[in-house]
């Protein structure tokens, strides 16, 4: 029998949620994600020493100082890491554009487009490239403009329907649901529930979005991530993609019990068609106290998180 790890891979598209490069090399997932927080632990492994020199090198032949300067390191550092990442998996890896940009619209673009030019430079096309864009309003339309220059975005920090077709609607090529996240708003709110298997919120999330983009022939890529057990995995294996952290990785790769298929997209009794112009998508978030919440919430985390990455890049 194989392990759940390898039961999934038959499902579902692998993807690893990390920065760590030797975790990636034992996993051997398709992609990789990549985000502030990962980006922070990765810079405090020596073995990435080196990288931190290049990121440097460039940032210092780029002549800017102060706060600009410190954008070029962190993007640089953030462009090594993900080519070191690409040398090994077969598939794309997410890069993520500042959080403190997720309510510019252009200054998001603009970014991805460093992004995307730092990446060329280092010899990878864009096609490998998965511009990371909180599911802000203003994201989701930077996504828009992105993917019509041929530049696929992930949107990230994503917590319910609402976002999930305001990003289909954009032709967003790929989006993130947090499952965890979710879990935790609500057992903060209610500590004594069963949230376990089917009952967990986060998996009843992805598994709606999931049901709505078969039902109605939206072509986004649905990958599920930010989960606190392996349990949440396994209730939502045969989506199109999962993204998991090591850990839980391992967690799979150790239980040889029989993994069955939870989502399908065979055909179903098809939900509502939901309409998500720029005042119903805010009116929907207006009245999702958990998305709200946990979107404001998750933006500021990864602020902080980038705010460490810089600081710890210029002692560095």
């Amino acid at each position: 029998m194989q392990n759940q790890l390898e039961q999934l891979k038959a499902l579902t598209t692998v993807v690893a949620d990390t920065g760590d490069i030797e975790a990636i090399r034992q996993f051997t997932p398709v992609d990789a994600t990549t985000n502030p927080s990962l980006l922070l632990k990765a810079a405090e492994i020596a073995d990435y020493a080196p990288l931190l020199d290049q990121a440097r090198n460039w940032a210092d032949q780029q002549g800017n100082n102060g706060e600009l300067r410190l954008q070029d390191l962190t993007d640089a550092f953030a462009v090594k890491i993900g080519r070191e990442i690409l040398d090994i998996i077969p598939g794309r890896v997410s890069t993520e554009v500042d959080a403190r940009l997720s309510f510019d619209t252009a200054a998001t673009v603009a970014r991805a487009y460093k992004l995307i030019a730092l990446y060329e430079a280092e010899g990878i096309s864009k096609d490998r490239i998965l511009i990371k864009i909180a599911s802000t309003w203003e994201g989701i339309q930077a996504a828009r403009e992105l993917e019509q220059q041929g530049i696929q975005c992930n949107l990230t920090l994503l917590f319910n329907i609402a976002q999930a077709v305001a990003c289909a609607d954009a032709g967003v090529y790929l989006i993130s649901p947090f499952v965890g996240r979710i879990l935790d708003w609500h057992k903060g709110q209610q500590p004594e529930a069963d949230f376990s298997g089917k009952n967990d919120p986060g998996v009843q999330s992805v598994s709606q979005i999931y049901q709505y983009y078969k039902a109605h022939g939206h072509n986004t890529i649905v990958m599920g991530a930010s989960f606190r057990s392996a349990d949440e995995i396994r209730n939502l294996a045969g989506c199109d993609r999962l993204t998991i952290a090591p850990a839980l990785m391992q967690e799979l790769a150790n239980n040889e019990t029989e993994l069955s298929r939870a989502l399908s997209p065979a055909a179903t009794d098809a939900p509502a068609v939901i309409a998500c112009s720029e005042a119903d998508f805010r009116w929907m978030m207006n009245e999702d106290t958990m998305a709200t919440e946990k979107l404001a919430e998750g933006i500021r985390k990864f602020a902080i998180d980038q705010l460490a990455l810089e600081q710890l890049l210029q002692g560095k």
